[in-house]
């Protein structure tokens, strides 16, 4: 029996050539798999006819933006993940949902080895392989432009000598990938971190320094889901598209960064996560508002572990399981309405409200009605401070 291969496939011209260099090197049949995460571009089924006459015995496409929204992003949100404090996930939460798709086609059509066409230096192989093997232990993986040393050269040589259905245009400068969360450039100028961005490399977001009216937005929340905007119900796909393009539309969400790769290298990224930034920041607003201090100070804590885990690729490990559990308990009482200001490129929150609120007016005031009993504080400061006085009358002694 002919061994079968998987391919996560894009459409553009290294995936597409892979389908033929996979089956020369290899002898295997290839069946094509693409994954829609609100990437845009091409329509699916013109994606799905390329892969067959590319050589692909088969060819699969799904529609999975609804599905990359609510078990992907929506955690992502709820657990405030920032990795190094700034970068929402955008690549490392899209990774998983592909290999969910990839190891599902694998059985379905009796393959053995799933492919991808990463890099040997980036994030994206350790996120598809470390995947794949929790899903399906038994699948192997292979890499072309990694393991064969699939250069573009190569490539377009190859597309060219096949006359395969393919553009070889110049490439870009750039390293691009985007999803509905967001969108991630890299390379060519960017690769200086001396050089400051240009306009041309955004897409998602104007220029924040362009005159603009301001845009206010409510965004309501039930347990740390977005259930709607300005009053109207959304799906969380709807919240995440509806903010792209208004939050976008005021320059939020731009991110210029150098991040520290699993692979040990530091690495210049700039993204742009209009939605997933206007989200983030309303979202934890709320929780500033309905989360009991102790629960709030620890899920901060697991907030930067559950990211790391996320970009590191262990999406389907046990600890990052684990953790959302926590997060999930956590936000069950995050619900309630932020009301933001989007403008200048920043969605600065301007009002809080909450049923499930944990802001008490008349302990907070300093005005008549103040309910909090003051003649308690000096105890309280006498105990809270004893055991860091005592160290110091020994100490300064």
């Amino acid at each position: 029996m002919t061994e079968r291969v998987v391919l996560a496939y894009s459409g553009g011209l290294d995936t597409s050539v892979a389908i033929g260099w996979i089956a020369e090197e290899t002898g295997a049949e290839v069946i094509a798999v693409a994954v829609d995460v609100g990437q845009g571009g091409e329509d699916l089924d013109v994606i799905r006819k390329r892969a067959l006459a590319c050589g692909a015995v088969e060819a699969e496409v799904a529609d999975a933006k609804d599905e990359f929204a609510e078990e992907y992003c929506l955690p992502a949100i709820k657990a405030n993940a920032l990795y190094m404090d700034r970068y929402p996930l955008v690549s490392a939460l899209s990774r998983p949902t592909i290999v969910k798709h990839l190891v599902a086609a694998a059985k379905k059509h009796g393959a053995s080895i799933v492919a991808h066409g990463c890099t040997g230096k980036g994030n994206d192989q350790v996120r598809f392989e470390a995947g794949i093997a929790s899903l399906a232990p038994d699948l192997k993986c292979i890499a072309p432009v990694r393991d064969y040393a699939m250069t573009r050269d190569k490539a377009i040589a190859f597309c060219e000598a096949k006359q395969l259905p393919i553009a070889t245009t110049k490439k870009s400068p750039y390293s691009i990938d985007q999803n509905v969360f967001g969108r991630a450039v890299e390379t060519g100028f960017l690769e200086d971190i001396w050089n400051g961005p240009i306009e041309d490399i955004y897409e998602y977001t104007s220029n924040p320094a362009e005159v603009r009216e301001a845009d206010e937005v409510i965004i309501s929340f039930k347990e740390g889901v977005p259930v709607a905007l300005d009053g109207k119900p959304v799906t969380v796909l709807q919240a995440i598209q509806q903010l792209n393009e208004r939050a976008g539309a005021q320059g939020i969400g731009r991110i210029d960064m150098v991040e520290d790769r699993l692979v040990g290298i530091k690495s210049r990224e700039v993204y742009e996560a209009p939605g997933a930034i206007a989200l983030i920041t309303a979202h934890q607003e709320l929780e500033n508002v309905t989360v009991e201090r102790e629960l709030a100070r620890y899920k901060r804590q697991v907030e930067q572990r559950w990211g790391e885990l996320v970009y590191d690729g262990l999406w389907f490990s046990p600890l990052k399981r684990a953790l959302e559990g926590f997060v999930d308990e956590a936000n069950q009482h995050v619900t309630g309405d932020i009301r933001m200001t989007l403008h200048g490129g920043r969605a600065v929150v301007t009002g809080r409200r909450s049923e499930q609120s944990l802001y008490d007016f008349n302990l907070a005031t300093y005005d008549t009605g103040d309910t909090f009993d003051q003649s308690k504080a000096q105890g309280f400061i006498d105990i809270f401070g004893l055991s860091s006085k005592i160290a110091a009358k020994r100490d300064l002694a």
